[in-house]
């Protein structure tokens, strides 16, 4: 009889060790089918199908964009918007708009850490670890959403408590 071996193929098999790039790949496959499905939609045809009618929709698809990352709670993800042409307006997609480079989530992460006491030259190191080597996020940009928050503050301390009626206050100094 005959050794009875059996290969294994390591990079279809989902194992521990690469289990959160796994989920970020997935992520980002079933993000850009959403973006193909949005565009089929917007058009009435699929991906390189001709019009139906003549007096359909003269839109046509011209490619895709330039990559964009995208970070989310998984990790950042990179992905390519399918770009439109000979529509009347600009088309905003509603699964990624146009600026978007943080999902709401990450977004409200950062102001905590930083009221937890991060410093700022710490976010880079500490993002990248949360959130991938790929993490778009720097120094300056949380030194600009600081200087934003304390825009508001400012804004907030101002406004005028005319009109309010205050059941009970609690004021504690420090």
């Amino acid at each position: 009889m005959g050794k009875q071996t059996t290969t294994r193929n390591q990079a279809s098999r989902i194992v521990w060790d690469n289990l959160e790039e796994w989920v970020r790949r997935k992520v980002q496959e079933f993000i850009q089918s959403l973006l193909e499905e949005e565009i089929a939609e917007l058009l009435g045809r699929q991906k390189s199908e001709r019009r139906k009618t003549v007096d359909s929709s003269t839109a046509y698809r011209n490619g895709y964009g330039k990559e964009r990352k995208l970070t989310l709670g998984c990790g950042t993800i990179t992905l390519r918007r399918p770009r439109v042409r000979g529509l009347e307006e600009r088309f905003e997609s509603q699964v990624l708009p146009l600026f978007a480079r943080r999902a709401k989530g990450v977004s409200k992460l950062i102001p905590r850490l930083y009221l937890h006491g991060l410093a700022l030259g710490d976010f880079d190191l500490a993002l990248r670890g949360l959130l991938g080597e790929n993490a778009p996020l720097s120094a300056s940009t949380v030194a600009r959403l600081k200087e934003g928050w304390q825009a508001e503050w400012r804004e907030w301390k101002q406004r005028s408590l005319e009109g309010l009626q205050v059941v009970y206050l609690w004021v504690d100094g420090v």
